[in-house]
């Protein structure tokens, strides 16, 4: 994720007059926001599903389990994941379903918990575990929250769009040429 573009776009002045924009600002700016809306949204769903991994690990645990082999896991990994069928959140369908593949990178997320540290889950100890779900459920809380920023400043831009369209400021044949 680019963090001066989503700096940017959580600056106060990016949406602070919708009104004073041309309409090529607004849709433009909408469209940004809705890009970095997207690739927030995948590193999130990156970080519920790693989320899953380290819960499964935590559950076998707990009932006592032997570890799972890299097989094992790998076999068990589309059980894991979908144990989660609904996430919490606005549920927004998402105009892009995927970030470009720049903004696709997760290095934050795998500094906290990469593949390398997934594989190893049954060698860390419990202490590793759980500070792993803490960092873990911080980082995706913290993409949840940008999100919602970014959901309230897109929402101000399409609000103004929308307004626009009513009053009759513009057209729809406009869309058209």
């Amino acid at each position: 994720m680019d963090q001066a573009r989503l700096d940017s776009v959580l600056a106060p002045e990016w949406a602070a007059d919708p009104a004073s924009l041309s309409m090529e600002e607004l849709r433009a700016r909408r469209a940004e926001g809705q890009a970095i809306e997207v690739a927030l949204s995948y590193q999130r769903r990156m970080a519920q599903g790693r989320l899953d991994i380290v819960a499964a690990e935590r559950q076998r645990r707990a009932a006592g389990g032997e570890p799972f082999d890299h097989e094992r896991m790998v076999d068990r990994l589309s059980e894991i994941l979908a144990q989660r069928t609904r996430s919490p959140g606005v549920g927004r369908l998402p105009q892009l379903l995927a970030p470009e593949p720049a903004e696709a990178e997760t290095p934050e997320l795998d500094a906290i918990a990469g593949p390398g540290v997934l594989t190893s889950l049954s060698e860390r100890s419990d202490a590793e575990v759980e500070q792993l779900v803490d960092d873990l459920a911080a980082f995706e809380t913290r993409c949840s929250s940008l999100r919602r920023e970014l959901h309230d400043r897109i929402d101000l831009l399409q609000a103004e769009v929308v307004r626009r369209y009513r009053s009759g400021e513009v057209s729809i044949e406009s869309l058209l040429q």
